[in-house]
């Protein structure tokens, strides 16, 4: 089964996600393994950095894990005869410029054992108007890792990095996302929209083009992001359509928000049921 040319296969396939670690927190795959574990996906997770916490919170211990290690641990997968059983890639915080190439041929090794998994590239560059990647990086995802990906997800900042435009409003999101589009991938899906009190979230698929709206919640989102793109992919391996996918993902992540108001991180475990079946129900509304 496919869903706008992008494959969708049985529960018991398998996602492998690159992403950053937190001790304390939801970020990267702290934040992505127990959405999509929690809807039914297995998760193989490869940790591009291990930090105690969100350096966004101050003082903080890690590393950034070697380019190599990334490499190695896909490999002992593809060594186990693991990989025609992956159903999807996602990659989210790299932690070097070394770890691009990296993962571009990890992405290479993963279609080759299995041709019809999906590359999901979120292109984490930076927000709120600067970038806090290693040099080099924005220029990766730019001219190497989005052209090659299947869907990628952007926020707004990103998105206009790569689409080389202003975004003010959900219709420059949209032109956006058709522009990056053109580069290669098959669906487009930018977060952090803001329009006045509320936040956008849009998805272009093709001819298809859906925006879902939910309020604006005041409170360091450290996470949100991650967050998001799991559920958004989690939901899509599901079955469920583009729209809907969407749709789900915002109320997810407006429920998340709302109950972490008080909080000094996400409260995602405390809230994973309502995260992953919001009881908010925000509806996607299609604009084309």
């Amino acid at each position: 089964m496919r869903i706008n040319g992008v494959a969708v296969y049985p529960r018991s396939m398998a996602i492998l996600s690159i992403q950053s670690r937190v001790t304390s927190g939801y970020v990267g795959n702290s934040a992505a393994v127990p959405i999509l574990q929690r809807l039914n996906q297995v998760v193989w997770p490869i940790d591009t950095v291990a930090f105690s916490n969100h350096p966004a919170h101050g003082a903080f211990r890690g590393n950034v894990r070697p380019s190599t290690e990334v490499a190695d641990l896909a490999k002992g997968l593809d060594e186990r005869g693991l990989l025609p059983a992956c159903t999807a890639l996602l990659s989210g915080y790299l932690g070097s410029v070394e770890t691009g190439p990296v993962v571009f041929e990890i992405a290479s090794r993963v279609r080759s054992a299995s041709p019809k998994a999906f590359w999901c590239c979120d292109p984490v560059m930076g927000d709120n108007g600067r970038f806090y990647v290693s040099e080099g990086l924005p220029a990766f995802f730019r001219d190497q890792a989005v052209p090659a990906a299947d869907i990628v997800t952007p926020n707004a900042f990103e998105a206009a990095y790569l689409a080389g435009m202003d975004i003010v409003a959900v219709g420059d999101a949209v032109l956006a996302a058709q522009k990056i589009g053109t580069s290669g991938p098959e669906m487009v899906v930018i977060t952090g929209i803001r329009e006045g009190d509320s936040i956008a979230s849009i998805a272009v698929a093709g001819h298809e083009v859906w925006c879902a709206r939910a309020p604006f919640v005041n409170i360091p989102a450290h996470g949100a992001g991650d967050a998001f793109v799991a559920l958004f992919i989690g939901h899509l391996l599901r079955g469920i359509d583009t729209g809907r996918a969407l749709a789900l993902a915002v109320s997810g992540i407006h429920e998340l928000l709302m109950a972490s108001v008080s909080a000094n991180d996400l409260l995602l475990i405390e809230t994973l049921d309502r995260v992953v079946a919001p009881t908010l129900a925000i509806d996607a509304e299609r604009l084309a």
